[in-house]
């Protein structure tokens, strides 16, 4: 199976998204970045359902 660039800029968009979540919500960016570059739509999910602002 083979995906297209647009694959990879959309996982990308969605990590810088959840980036910009995480520092709203005072949490590392740059660490759930790395994390959603590995996981994707599942940390999107834990980062908007589970993780509160403190």
């Amino acid at each position: 199976m083979s995906y297209g660039p647009d694959y990879a800029i959309g996982w990308g968009s969605l990590a810088l998204i959840n980036a910009g979540i995480a520092q709203g919500k005072n949490r590392s960016g740059l660490n759930w970045f790395l994390i959603s570059l590995l996981f994707g739509p599942i940390a999107t999910l834990f980062l908007v359902a589970f993780c509160e602002k403190y």
